[in-house]
């Protein structure tokens, strides 16, 4: 569903996302990807919106650690993420790519198939994140020593309280002073991320909402970050979305509502 949002967003004339690798990924998954706008329903437009946003602040993210000085970045359960292979990076940077073996070795099927070449270097590490995922990543060639921007996109709903925690830990305990970590905070309003027409419309892709996301209640990312000695700043997807001329639309407006950006750097 997000490859065939990303591929969408990537359609219209005011994108602000281009990833000519979406589509792909998406109908090999068996998604049908419409090709209008016409085609899907305002609750799909809304996603589109939403996730062609999200996209974009964390290419942002990335790109800006890059043109200070970072030497490496880390995707956290990263999934289908193109963008090792869509953004443009300085020489000698390295992008790591954390997620379950099969969707990596999916990933990369697929994007062999279109003949995409990475603009990077990138490593992946094939591990749950309820593993030992630290132990992996190092595995891969990450050096903890060197500032490392980090994002976590789309994830924190799918993972329980005591995982959360886990990852915040494994995150700081593998960062140098002057790391950045952007987090996508959907968490604090659990019940409208799990509403029924939310429900019926993952149904159509195949995807159980309600069993996939977890129901705990837990402190808000930016809490936990603070304390393990993190400096935080956050920032309403309302307001990020002025920022790029955007106005979000139906239930897109309604997760701005609820859902923050938050943008952490280790002392």
């Amino acid at each position: 569903m997000v490859a065939a949002a990303r591929a969408l967003e990537s359609a219209r004339e005011n994108r602000l996302v281009d990833d000519p690798y979406a589509a792909a990924l998406a109908r090999a998954a068996g998604a049908a990807v419409p090709t209008a706008e016409s085609d899907f329903s305002p609750r799909f437009r809304d996603a589109v919106d939403y996730i062609g946003l999200r996209s974009r602040v964390f290419d942002d993210f990335l790109t800006r650690a890059a043109a200070d000085g970072f030497g490496q970045a880390v995707i956290l359960a990263s999934g289908l993420d193109t963008r090792a292979f869509r953004l443009p990076w300085p020489p000698g940077f390295r992008i790591f790519e954390i997620d379950q073996p099969e969707v990596l070795a999916y990933k990369d099927e697929v994007l062999a198939a279109e003949g995409a070449q990475p603009r990077c270097t990138r490593r992946a590490a094939g591990v749950d994140l309820r593993e030992d995922w630290p132990a992996a990543l190092r595995g891969a060639g990450f050096d903890p020593a060197r500032r490392t921007a980090w994002i976590a996109e789309g994830l924190l709903p799918y993972l329980d309280a005591a995982t959360e925690r886990s990852l915040v830990r494994g995150v700081t305990d593998n960062s140098a002073p002057g790391s950045r970590f952007a987090v996508e905070n959907l968490v604090t309003k659990r019940a409208m991320l799990l509403d029924d027409e939310s429900t019926r419309d993952s149904q159509r892709w195949g995807v159980d909402l309600n069993a996939l996301f977890s129901k705990e209640d837990r402190p808000e990312p930016g809490v936990l970050l603070e304390e393990h000695g993190w400096t935080v700043e956050r920032e309403e997807l309302t307001t990020a979305a002025k920022r790029y001329g955007r106005e979000l639309r139906g239930a897109a407006r309604g997760l701005s509502e609820v859902g923050s950006l938050v943008i952490a750097e280790l002392a």
